[in-house]
């Protein structure tokens, strides 16, 4: 049997705010640049989303079907392309309608729910479920949380909601001695089969691909195989190649020659016989775990920790966080639509990120994807926004009656080891 290559692509982009001021709180409750997100969404759709996709479609024709890939598009994009590009939803259902790609779940607002509520992590993710079967008529049967974000609890909890495999990072804190290039399985649930990101090999294409100081550039596909092949030489079977997807054609423009290289290595791939392309599902369903990985604490695959202080490291992050996800309980009781979409819409991940403070080895990563021109001041757009949206979760309150700790006695930034709880009530409009 051929070893695995398993192609993974994020899709996101974040629902930016506008520049909110002090004197805008209490009185202007429309928190985002719509402009900016459709300038920037226009602009990845023509240089990423519409030529990748169509590259892809005709590797997938030109190779009868053996060459697979897999996407996960957040609820948050999803929006977005209905709303600014609706041709890039399609060029996704022609994708989907080949048979060779593969969608998995994931949080629906791109968020961090799984650090810090059960219950509105379930709800995120089977929102999100519900969006892909309905644009692509399929349903998800594997997953992978927002930036590959993991530990043993939360992977428990995925099992919980109907997911027999996940993605995650191959950390190398977390691996010691042992090879990403297997399939593992939860500690915490058995059941739960583990896909883990060769980060070397990922970042070669992701971040190093276009770099002329780089003493392997310039990459082709000839190499890159050679690579590929070196890495389970002596033990692997399964190589996972995850990155955003936006680094075709945006992070490494098309000058870079990135669309010509993924063009010719499906074909070297192929042509060699050493690996198949294969979905996580297929992957899953062929391959037995090599052993339990033990993730005590969580991961992800940012930065060069690979944890999670690029959106919880310093007291700016903390304090935005613990004050968003301290209104929890209060929205659950007040169960308004309108509050809930902006709520999730404030918990993406990207606005914690912006606020990131780590400027040493991956400072260029965060100033790149972060619009502010400081992180303290996305700290302060970011609570006046969530100021604003405090008021209008207080004057519901005061409708209803119901007295409340301050929304700053709120859950810890650090996840805790517990049981997956109850899932919400339906988000309907209280009369």
């Amino acid at each position: 049997m051929a070893k695995s290559i398993c192609l993974y692509f994020q899709v996101h982009q974040p629902t930016r705010l506008r520049l909110y001021r002090f004197f805008d709180i209490g009185k202007d409750s429309h928190y985002y640049d719509d402009f900016a997100n459709r300038t920037i969404l226009r602009r990845v759709v023509q240089r990423c989303y519409l030529p990748m996709n169509e590259l892809l479609l005709e590797q997938i024709r030109r190779h009868d079907g053996r060459f697979k890939v897999t996407f996960s598009i957040s609820g948050s994009a999803l929006e977005q392309f209905e709303r600014y590009a609706p041709e890039v939803i399609d060029s996704f259902r022609a994708l989907a309608d080949t048979g060779c790609v593969e969608f998995l779940c994931e949080t629906y607002y791109h968020s961090l729910a799984s650090l810090a509520s059960a219950d509105e992590f379930r709800h995120q993710v089977l929102k999100h479920r519900d969006a892909i079967e309905h644009y692509f008529g399929v349903k998800p049967k594997a997953f992978r949380n927002t930036e590959l974000i993991y530990n043993d609890n939360i992977g428990a909890q995925v099992y919980q909601l109907g997911f027999p495999v996940m993605l995650t990072e191959g950390a190398r804190h977390i691996m010691g001695w042992k090879s990403p290039n297997f399939v593992y399985s939860c500690d915490a649930e058995p059941r739960l089969k583990l896909l883990l990101r060769n980060y070397s090999l990922s970042d070669d294409i992701a971040f190093r691909f276009s770099n002329q100081s780089w003493e392997n550039w310039p990459l082709t596909a000839e190499k890159y195989l050679g690579w590929l092949k070196s890495a389970v030489q002596e033990s692997g079977d399964v190589i996972g190649l995850f990155m955003d997807y936006e680094t075709f054609g945006e992070h490494q423009l098309s000058r870079s020659g990135i669309f010509d290289f993924m063009a010719a290595l499906p074909g070297f791939v192929l042509d060699d016989g050493t690996f198949a392309f294969r979905t996580p599902s297929e992957i899953a369903r062929s391959r037995k775990a090599t052993a339990p990985l033990e993730v005590p604490e969580t991961i992800s695959w940012a930065d060069e920790e690979r944890d999670v202080t690029a959106w919880l490291g310093n007291e700016l992050q903390q304090d935005a966080f613990n004050k968003l996800y301290g209104l929890y309980e209060k929205l659950s009781l007040i169960n308004d639509p309108a509050l809930w979409n902006d709520f999730g819409h404030l918990s993406e991940s990207d606005h914690f990120y912006y606020m990131c403070t780590k400027f040493f080895s991956d400072g260029e990563v965060h100033k790149y994807f972060n619009p502010y021109d400081t992180p303290y001041e996305a700290f302060i757009n970011y609570m006046n926004v969530l100021s604003d949206f405090i008021i209008r979760v207080e004057d519901e309150n005061s409708v209803l009656g119901v007295k409340f700790a301050a929304p700053d006695a709120a859950v810890p930034a650090k996840p805790a080891r517990k049981k997956a709880v109850k899932a919400p009530a339906a988000r309907t409009k209280k009369k």
